[in-house]
C-alpha cells in the first residue's frame, strides 16, 4: 500500500466512466446525451465526472439545483447544462447570466425566471415539466394549459425543452411507463398547439437502455454513467467507484472472546483479527454489522461484530495481515470483492444511496484514468 493512502479512500475510475456515458449515448443513437451529475456526482465528483462525460460523447449536463449547476460554469465547463430543483427564494439572475437552463412547473416559478431575465438583461433558457404521474415536482395536467400559455407569450424566456420523469422504469413493463409516456405525448401536443417546438426528454438510466421509443431528442442517464445497473437485465456496466482502507493493527484472540459493542461476536476458535480504521461515519452502515465481508489479502473475510463509528474488525483465521494491508470494503465485483449493489441488497436500499453516501469529509476522493 501507499504510505500516503488515507483512513478511507474512495477511487473512482474515469475510464469507467467514459466506457458507460459511450455505451448509453450509442444506446440512444439519434438523441443527444445529459449525464447527470447531481449530488457530487453520486458521490464520485461533479467536475471530474462531468469532464470525463463530456469526453465520451456526452452533449448535455444535469445538475440538481442552480448552485451544482454554477459550480460546473466556475470549473471551466462551457456545455450545456440543466437544473430543475431550488426553492422559492433563488435567485435565478445568476444562472441566466451563466447559460444555464432552468425548469419551470409552476406559473409562479415561471414568473420568478421571468424576473430574472429581466434582471439579468438576456432571455432565459426554460424546460416546463409535466407531471405524468411521479407526483413530485411537474405541473399537474389541469394546470398546463395555464403554464405553457404563459411560456409562449413571454418574450424574455426561450421554452427549450419540456420534459417529466418515470416512476418505474426500472420495472420494465411495468403499465405505468406507457401511462406515462401518454400524458407526455398529450403535454407535447398541448405545447406544439400553443406554437412551442419544444425538445423533448424523459428517459433516465432505466429508459435510456429499454426504452427506445422513449428516448426523444435527448436522454438523461443518471445511475448507469457510475456503472451501476438500474434494471434487471445484464449490460456492459462498469462500476466506476471502489471503496478501500488499510489494516491499521492484527490481534491474536483465543475461542471464547468477543469482538465489538454488545459483544454479538464470539470467535468459535482462536483467530487473528484485524482492525479496519472505517466506520459508519465513513459510510460504512452500521446495519451491515455481522452481513457483511471485506476483501483483504485476496479473499474475502467477514466482519466480526458490529461496526462502529471508526472503525471494524475483519476475521482472517489463521492469517495474519501486515499493518498497511489494502482493504477493499467495495469495489467493482471483478475479482470477487463485495460491491456497492451487494451492500444495498443486504441491508434493503439501493446503490444509489450507497454511493452517494461516500461523499464524506474523512474520506479522500482519488481518480485514476484522468
Amino acid at each position: 500500500m501507499s504510505p500516503e493512502l488515507p483512513r478511507t479512500e474512495v477511487v473512482v475510475d474515469l475510464a469507467a466512466i467514459r466506457h458507460n456515458v459511450r455505451l448509453l449515448a450509442e444506446r440512444a443513437a439519434g438523441a443527444a446525451t445529459m449525464a447527470v451529475v447531481k449530488a457530487d456526482g453520486y458521490g464520485h465528483g461533479a467536475v471530474p465526472v462531468a469532464k470525463a462525460a463530456l469526453e465520451a460523447g456526452a452533449t448535455w449536463l444535469g445538475a440538481c439545483s442552480l448552485a451544482e449547476g454554477l459550480a460546473l460554469r466556475e470549473a471551466g465547463i462551457t456545455a450545456p447544462v440543466f437544473t430543475w430543483l431550488d426553492v422559492p427564494g433563488t435567485d435565478f439572475e445568476p444562472g441566466v447570466a451563466a447559460d444555464i437552463d432552468l425548469s419551470a412547473s409552476s406559473g409562479e416559478e415561471l414568473a420568478r425566471i421571468v424576473d430574472a431575465a429581466q434582471r439579468a438583461g438576456k432571455r432565459a433558457r426554460v424546460h416546463l415539466k409535466i407531471d405524468t404521474g411521479l407526483s413530485r415536482s411537474g405541473a399537474p395536467a389541469y394546470a398546463w394549459p395555464a403554464l405553457v400559455k404563459a411560456a409562449a407569450a413571454e418574450p424574455d424566456i426561450e421554452v427549450v425543452a419540456i420534459w417529466s420523469h418515470l416512476a418505474c422504469a426500472d420495472e420494465p413493463g411495468h403499465p405505468s411507463i406507457d401511462l406515462q409516456a401518454q400524458r407526455f405525448q398529450e403535454a407535447y401536443d398541448v405545447a406544439r398547439e400553443a406554437g412551442l417546438n419544444p425538445l423533448r426528454h424523459l428517459a433516465n438510466s432505466a429508459a435510456t437502455l429499454t426504452r427506445p421509443d422513449l428516448h426523444f431528442d435527448l436522454v438523461r442517464p443518471g445511475i448507469a454513467i457510475y456503472g451501476l445497473n438500474p434494471v434487471p437485465q445484464q449490460e456492459d456496466l462498469r462500476p466506476a467507484m471502489t471503496f478501500r482502507s488499510q489494516v491499521v493493527l492484527t490481534k491474536r484472540i483465543s475461542a471464547g472472546e468477543s469482538v465489538s459493542y454488545g459483544q454479538t461476536w464470539t470467535a468459535e476458535r482462536d483467530t487473528t483479527l484485524a482492525l479496519v480504521p472505517a466506520g459508519y461515519a465513513d459510510g460504512v452502515p452500521r446495519t451491515l454489522s455481522g452481513r457483511m465481508d471485506v476483501w483483504l489479502g485476496g479473499r474475502r473475510r467477514p466482519v466480526a461484530g458490529r461496526v462502529c463509528m471508526d472503525q471494524l474488525v475483519v476475521d482472517c483465521g489463521d492469517d495474519e495481515p501486515e499493518a498497511g494491508a489494502e482493504v477493499v470494503l467495495f469495489g467493482a465485483g471483478v475479482a470477487g470483492e463485495p460491491t456497492a449493489r451487494e451492500w444495498a441488497d443486504t441491508i434493503g436500499t439501493i446503490d444509489y444511496e450507497i454511493v452517494t453516501g461516500m461523499y464524506r469529509p474523512r474520506v479522500r476522493r482519488r481518480y485514476e484514468g484522468e
